[in-house]
């Protein structure tokens, strides 16, 4: 299993996506967001799951943190469904079907669920996984270890950690009936500084 054996969609939608999220994101989210489509493609790959839309799952990917950067923060809504609506935005400017739209919505959503059935949503249940990954741990040990480094060494962590345990801190503060609120009850700061994904990098 190697990065080239999962090429990024080239398609205007998903280079939109990137450059939206290099315009507003910092480097070290647009990085975790980057190695979220790897892992899924990764775990996708490992399970055996066809019929994945992958230029769907980019964009969910590459955007699924979007909802926390200033310009994009509602005050009313999660991090998550704000993020799903900026990708409903560039979705429906690329000009994908309506229902198409709703899905990326729906994977951005899914992706903070404790889990998702992979018959319910195909997309959701890969995010779900690989940001579990990249934020927790979760799964470090289904993919090779060498992938892990391929990935990690072209898509370092940087400052992740720190980065987003303030943002997702901040997040519960201000909006404490959304899903940051139970990711910060349950130990996401101490999660992201443990995740042996850290001292692979």
């Amino acid at each position: 299993m190697h990065i080239e054996d999962f090429p990024a969609p080239d398609t205007a939608a998903a280079r939109a996506a990137v450059s939206l999220a290099e315009r507003y994101q910092s480097p070290a989210i647009t990085a975790h967001a980057v190695r979220s489509w790897y892992w899924a493609a990764g775990f996708a790959a490992l399970d055996a799951l066809t019929g994945v839309d992958h230029e769907l799952l980019w964009v969910a990917a590459v955007l699924h943190d979007i909802g926390t950067v200033t310009e994009f923060d509602a005050h009313t809504v999660s991090y998550e469904h704000a993020g799903g609506h900026v990708a409903v935005a560039l979705t429906t400017g690329a000009g994908w079907a309506v229902e198409r739209q709703q899905r990326v919505l729906d994977v951005v959503v899914r992706h903070n669920w404790p889990s998702v059935d992979v018959d319910l949503d195909l997309e959701g249940h890969l995010l779900e996984r690989a940001t579990g990954l990249d934020i927790s741990g979760a799964g470090a040990d289904l993919l090779p270890e060498p992938f892990l480094r391929e990935v990690l060494a072209r898509y370092p962590r940087g400052s992740l950690a720190a980065e987003f345990g303030a943002c997702v801190v901040d997040q519960a503060a201000r909006k404490p009936d959304t899903a940051a609120r139970r990711l910060v009850d349950g130990g996401v700061v101490e999660k992201l500084a443990r995740n042996p994904l850290e001292t692979l990098s």
